[in-house]
């Protein structure tokens, strides 16, 4: 028996596909309105991404264009030189250099005038993402091997080791787990949303009306918060500030609204007036009360859109770390706040590459001078 070919989807049925899956559709209905006669094509699509709709690629503005490469074409052919090419462009003589030379030299290119194919192709597979890393070995060097083990000890990422070689370590960790496992996994929506998108939390305030400085990071004080989850119906809560990263975990007995946000309410309202100024949740019910918390902290509590949790990106990037150290299954009641504050402080000493290889903890000293 011959096996039908796979219908592949076109790039609108892609695009209308993750528009209705942040909108709060089901992977069923969402098949259906496709024309799917069952649902592994679209959840293939989305597990390939995690379950977050992946960013267009777009050319940098600083790249050179199909034209500007056409032109550089005819004058390789004509034996203008290349700064008489860049010139006519308007661009660095060193940008047009570097272009040909990734593209296989003027040789190849000034024989096909008009028809810089070896240009545009060469161009955009550079611009592709290389996926997964291979794994990192020794052969990079004496130094960057000793680096890497001094990393490995206090799980940097590896971008961030060769900019922090000449810093010392720190506490060693146990090695025993992977750095990270979560690639791959397709999100699940967290209880409390019905299939209107609406969930059970009422007047919500949508990150949308987020102050702009809070969407800029452009002033301390905006957090980004979540809830970890453990085995036993274990949890805690976690706390990171939008413009230097800095992490707060509070231990929390149970995940009811009453729970959550009499600890929040604890903890926040410790904090300086500076950094007291907007929380961005996601549309989980233990944020039920988030009038409540508002009221007693004057701090405005903004939700993301259902099926959204990348709008949080700082919290999960750091939920990702706390994995390391906290994997699924994990029982967290056995944990002190004690200890809590020991994984906040490894984490908040630990070098961003976002942050220029500075620490969360002296980047939240520096912005609040």
């Amino acid at each position: 028996m011959e096996r039908a070919s796979r219908v592949w989807f076109t790039p609108q049925q892609k695009a209308d596909l993750w528009e209705r899956w942040k909108s709060g559709q089901c992977v069923a209905a969402i098949a259906r309105t496709l024309g799917r006669r069952n649902k592994s094509g679209v959840y293939r699509v989305l597990a390939l991404n995690g379950g977050i709709m992946p960013v267009a690629r777009r050319r940098a503005l600083r790249a050179l264009r199909l034209d500007e490469r056409e032109e550089i074409s005819r004058g390789l052919a004509t034996g203008r030189s290349l700064r008489q090419i860049a010139r006519g462009l308007g661009r660095a003589a060193s940008t047009v250099s570097r272009d040909i030379r990734r593209n296989g030299g003027s040789q190849g290119l000034s024989g096909q005038p008009g028809r810089p194919a070896g240009l545009g192709a060469g161009a955009a597979s550079q611009s592709l993402s290389p996926g997964a890393a291979g794994a990192v070995t020794m052969a990079r060097g004496p130094e960057t091997g000793a680096a890497m083990v001094a990393g490995a000890d206090c799980r940097l990422a590896e971008a961030a080791i060769p900019e922090r070689s000449g810093h010392a370590a720190l506490p060693r960790n146990d090695l025993s787990q992977p750095v990270r496992a979560d690639a791959g996994r397709l999100r699940q929506a967290k209880g409390g949303v019905t299939r209107s998108g609406l969930g059970q939390i009422v007047d919500t305030v949508s990150i949308r009306e987020r102050p702009a400085e809070a969407q800029d990071r452009a002033a301390p004080g905006h957090w980004e918060g979540d809830l970890l989850c453990g085995s036993n119906h274990s949890c805690m809560v976690t706390l990171v500030e939008r413009a230097s990263r800095f992490v707060m975990l509070l231990k929390v007995p149970g995940s009811d609204t009453a729970t959550v946000v009499g600890a929040l309410t604890r903890y926040i309202g410790r904090l300086p007036a500076e950094l007291r100024r907007s929380l961005t949740w996601d549309r989980g019910k233990e944020m039920a009360a988030h009038k409540a918390f508002t009221v007693a902290t004057d701090v405005q509590v903004y939700f993301c859109d259902p099926r959204s949790p990348w709008q949080r990106g700082s919290n999960e990037n750091t939920s990702g770390l706390l994995r390391q150290y906290f994997p699924k299954g994990t029982d967290l009641s056995q944990f002190s706040q004690g200890y809590l504050n020991k994984i906040a402080l490894r984490l908040n000493q630990r070098p961003r590459k976002t942050l220029g290889f500075e620490c969360p903890a002296d980047r939240l000293s520096s912005v609040l001078q």
